[in-house]
Formats: C-alpha cells, structure tokens, sequence
C-alpha cells in the first residue's frame, strides 16, 4: 500500500547567499513550495500526488510531505509521472489527505512553477471535497525568475535548476520536483530581498463554485465513492456578448482591434478578472479557450505546458506578453464601420 508521510528535515542554508541589508518587513513569514502531478492539463482533471515543502520566511526548509492520490480515473500520462492505475489502487482518495495538506499550506504563501496551474489543480480538488483550500496567496517561480532577470535559456524547471546548482533526481516526480524548487527559491528569495524587489504575489480567489451530478452544492462531504465527482464548473458570472466581428488575428504591430478574440493564461501581474474586465470593456471578446479563431493569446510565459499555450503553438496563434498587452489595450481600434 502506498502511503502518504512527512520528514522533517534539519535547517540547511547550503548556498544561500547572505542578504547585504535587513529582510524586507514585507515579506512573507512562511512558504509552501507546492508540486501535483495531474492525469492531465484540464479542468476536470485530476491530482495523482502531491508534495509541500514548508520553508520559512527566509527561505530554509522546515519539513516536507507527499502523499500518492486516487484519481478516481485513469492516471493519465504515465510515461511522464510514473503512477500506474497498480501503482494507484490503494492510494487515498483526494478528500482522505485534504485536511493534513490544508494544515502544511495554511498561513503561508504557495510557491510553484506556474503556480497558477497548481494552485487552480487543489483548488478544484478541494471544490470537489466540498471545501477550501486555505492559501490566500501565490506566487510563480517563472514570474518571479523573470523579475530577477535571471539568464536562462527558457524558464522551465530544469533550467532554473541548473542555474543555481540544484541535481534534480526523479523529475517530475512531485516530492523531487518540489525539493528541486525549494532549493532554487532559496537563492532567488534571497536576490529579491537584497534587491529589495517586491514579491510577485498574486491573490488565491477562490475558484467557480463545483456542482455535483444532480445539480446539488454545498453540504456535507459525502462518502466517497468511485464516480461520485462528476459535474461541472459553473461560471461565476457570465460576460456580455462581444457586439462586435472577429476582426481576425492580432499584426506583429498590432493594433487591437474591437471584436478580437483574447485568451489569457498563467500569472499576471494584475488580477485577472481586472485584466479580463478591462479587455471586455473595450470591445474585446474575452475567449475561455484557444482556437485558429483566436486572435491573441496573451500569457507571461509562452513556453509553458498549459492546454491554452500548447494550442497556440499548435494553431499558431500571436502570443505576447502582459505588457504589451496592457500597452495595446490603451488605443484599441474601434471595429470597422461601427463608429463611422
């Protein structure tokens, strides 16, 4: 049987530089260095095991836990995080090991490679379980890598690993992937501070509500069960229609241009729902997805494995930045023959 455990690990500072000026007082007072590996990218997918690092407020390793999941369903690509349906069988079931995760990421800020998409993959897990899970913050180590100009030849993990020296053993698997990242935060927080920079911090709302089968939410957590999580995500508001057409896809030089499709993935620096707002506001169509219809995909890190940024690759759909997007979004182009 696969159980889940906890080590606590002695404090080790092993190449953290030594900050020139005092902690800034607005830091964090505690991480929890985040990684799940999934069944797969989308939204109805599911954790196969996670792991948490806790560090403190400067970034030394206090302890760390993992624990292998019951997806509940096939466990997806195997070929990457090595968990077979076998391997799986006599896992806890997700709401089995909820309580004891929530404990180690409670009071502290969530630290990830994209942690978007780690924070939005327990977020759903807790949603399924009829709770919560208690992280008001986040903060992505890509996001943060870029903010500190680091020279690397892409911002995936093992880039940033091999920069700071850190030996990665067993990637992708959670608990390895999460001592990797902890071990390069550390040295990254530390440039931070003595820069006096400010984190990159981006707040956890809580995601759309969860709705099981009969349309029921709320409640106690029921027994689980095999098939029990079924449903879907209802939107926690619904957007105007865009009055406009598809003008087409976003020139190299732009403008935007009233009616263009715009998809958003990963961190941003301003909320998301602010940003989304803004882009509906000024006649854009705010898309959930990526299609050859899309006119722009804007995200801060085009190189990540999420379903929006793979399939703009595939399609080849523009892709920038949030800060050209924001740029853009000052002189949108009104829609052609709409404002004569």
């Amino acid at each position: 049987m696969l159980d889940n455990w906890t080590e606590t690990s002695p404090t080790s500072g092993g190449g953290t530089p030594t900050s020139p000026t005092p902690w800034p007082e607005a830091y964090p007072e505690g991480y929890a260095v985040v990684d799940v590996e999934t069944t797969g990218l989308g939204r109805d997918d599911r954790i196969v095991s996670a792991a948490v690092y806790r560090l403190d407020a400067r970034g030394e390793v206090q302890d760390h836990w993992y624990s292998p999941v019951n997806p509940q369903r096939d466990p997806g690509p195997v070929w990457i995080h090595g968990l077979t349906s076998a391997a799986l069988a006599d896992a806890p079931l997700f709401p089995e090991i909820a309580a004891e995760l929530a404990e180690r990421l409670a009071g502290r800020v969530l630290v990830a490679h994209n942690a978007v998409f780690d924070w939005s993959m327990l977020a759903r897990e807790y949603a399924r379980a009829r709770s919560a899970a208690p992280v008001e913050q986040r903060l992505c180590t890509i996001v943060l890598a870029k903010e500190l100009r680091l020279p690397l030849a892409n911002h995936k993990l093992e880039s940033l690993a091999a920069h700071y020296g850190v030996v990665q053993q067993r990637a992708h698997h959670a608990l390895d992937d999460a001592r990797v990242l902890a071990e390069a935060f550390r040295p990254s927080l530390h440039l931070a501070a003595a820069a006096r920079l400010p984190l990159p911090l981006h707040t956890c709302r809580p995601l759309t509500e969860w709705v099981d089968g009969s349309g029921a939410s709320g409640g106690a957590v029921p027994a689980p069960r095999p098939g029990m999580y079924r449903g879907g995500w209802r939107p926690s508001r619904k957007r105007p229609v865009c009055p406009y057409p598809n003008p087409g896809r976003l020139a190299a030089d732009g403008p935007l241009v009233q009616g263009m499709r715009v998809a958003f993935s990963g961190d941003t620096g301003i909320d998301r729902e602010l940003l989304e707002d803004r882009a509906t506001d000024a006649g854009l169509h705010v898309a959930s997805g990526v299609s050859r219809l899309t006119s722009v995909l804007v995200t801060n890190d085009p190189d990540s494995p999420t379903t929006k940024a793979a399939r703009a690759r595939e399609v080849g759909t523009p892709v920038i930045d949030e800060t050209r997007f924001t740029e853009l979004l000052k002189a949108v182009m009104p829609a052609e023959g709409v404002h004569g």
